[in-house]
C-alpha cells in the first residue's frame, strides 16, 4: 500500500500525524478526480459545540466565536470516479453538512437529475444520529427514497414512528436492512460492514463501521459504552484497518459534576490512552478520537488533554479532514 506523508491542517484542533495514512486538508474547489475519499462533517457529540442553554466557561468561547463551534460526529463518503456520495449517520447539522460533502462532490456523471445522496448509514436511534432525516421530508427536501442503512430494531423505529414513519409512507426514504458483519457492496470498489457494539439501546442496535476503499479502510466507532463490554478485540479492529475513528466522547471520569456518569457510560479517552499505549507506533497512528462531549478539555485550543493525546502517538479528529481510500 502506498504511503505518503499525512498533514491535516483544520481549524482549532489542526494536528500533523506521522506517514503511514493518507490525508489531505479540504479544499472546496478541489479538481474532481477518480479517488474515493472520506471527509470528516463534524466531531462533537450529539448535541454539539457549543450545547443548548451551556453557560459554563467550556462553551463560552463558542457562543462568541463561530470558528470555534463543532458539528454534531459524521462523515462523508465520495467516489469521485461515479459522483456517489453516502453520509454516515444524519445528524442536527444535516444543511450543512450535506452542503460540505456536495460543495467537495460532484453530480453523478454530470447528470442534471442525479440523486444529491446516494445512501445514508446510521449507528442507531440516538438524536445526533438519526435526527437530520427529517429535513429530507415534503417541508424541506422533498427527497425521494434516499436509502437509509439500519439495522432491524432502526428499521422497526422508523417505520412505527411519527414523524419518522411519514418519511417511509411518502418514500422520502428506503429503509435499507443491514446484517451485523455482513458487508454491503455500494459498488465495484466499495463496501461498508456493519458490526454490533454495546451501548444503550433504548430504541434500536448500535453499530460501528467498516468502511473499505479500493486501497485503504476506515473504522468508524462513534458510541460504545466501554471497551471491556465488547466482546470483540479494539485491537484486532484497528489492526485491521488503516484509520480509526473511536469514541472520545468524554476526557476523563468526573467531567460532568454532579452527574453520574455510569449512567452515560463512554471509554475515557484516557482510559484508551493507557488501553492502547502497548499498541505498536504504526497502530496508535491510526487512531483518531471523535464524539466529543462539550465539556471534553480536547474541544479548547492548546488544552493539556490534547497535549496528552499527542504525546500518546495516536490523534483528535479535524472536521473537514480527508482521508483517500
Amino acid at each position: 500500500m502506498r504511503q505518503p506523508s499525512i498533514k491535516s491542517t483544520i481549524g482549532l484542533l489542526s494536528v500533523t500525524i506521522g506517514a503511514c495514512l493518507n490525508f489531505s486538508a479540504f479544499a472546496q474547489n478541489s479538481a474532481p478526480n477518480e479517488s474515493v475519499e472520506l471527509i470528516v462533517l463534524g466531531i462533537a457529540q450529539d448535541a454539539g459545540f457549543p450545547q443548548a442553554a451551556c453557560q459554563k466557561p467550556c462553551c463560552a468561547v463558542a457562543w462568541k466565536d463561530p470558528n470555534a463551534r463543532r458539528q454534531v460526529a459524521s462523515l462523508g463518503l465520495i467516489d469521485h470516479a461515479t459522483g456517489q456520495k453516502w453520509l454516515f449517520d444524519c445528524t442536527p447539522d444535516f444543511p450543512q453538512q450535506l452542503q460540505t460533502l456536495l460543495q467537495h462532490g460532484q453530480k453523478k456523471n454530470g447528470e442534471a437529475d442525479a440523486p444529491l445522496l446516494d445512501g445514508i448509514f446510521l449507528t442507531h436511534g440516538h438524536i445526533g444520529h438519526y435526527s437530520g432525516l427529517i429535513h429530507l421530508g415534503r417541508e424541506v427536501m422533498g427527497a425521494r427514497q434516499i436509502k437509509t442503512y439500519c439495522m432491524p430494531r432502526m428499521e422497526i423505529f422508523l417505520t412505527r414512528n411519527g414523524p419518522w414513519s411519514q418519511l417511509v409512507k411518502l418514500e422520502n426514504i428506503k429503509t435499507m436492512e443491514m446484517t451485523a458483519g455482513m458487508p454491503v457492496k455500494l459498488n465495484d470498489r466499495i463496501e461498508v460492514t456493519p458490526f454490533l457494539v454495546p451501548h444503550r439501546d433504548e430504541f434500536s442496535e448500535t453499530v460501528g463501521f467498516k468502511i473499505q476503499g479500493p486501497n485503504q479502510s476506515v473504522l468508524f466507532l462513534p458510541d460504545i459504552d466501554k471497551w471491556s463490554r465488547w466482546d470483540q478485540s479494539i485491537e484486532k479492529m484497528i489492526q485491521s484497518v488503516d484509520v480509526a475513528y473511536l469514541d472520545g466522547t468524554f476526557f476523563e471520569n468526573g467531567e460532568i459534576p454532579g452527574r453520574d456518569m455510569a449512567l452515560i457510560p463512554h471509554p475515557f479517552v484516557s482510559e484508551s490512552i493507557r488501553r492502547f499505549s502497548p499498541l505498536a507506533d504504526s497502530e496508535r497512528k491510526k487512531i483518531r478520537f471523535i464524539h466529543f462531549n462539550h465539556t471534553n478539555p480536547v474541544l479548547q485550543p492548546k488544552s493539556p488533554a490534547t497535549h496528552k493525546i499527542n504525546q500518546a502517538g495516536m490523534a483528535i479528529a479535524a472536521e473537514k479532514e480527508i482521508v483517500k481510500l
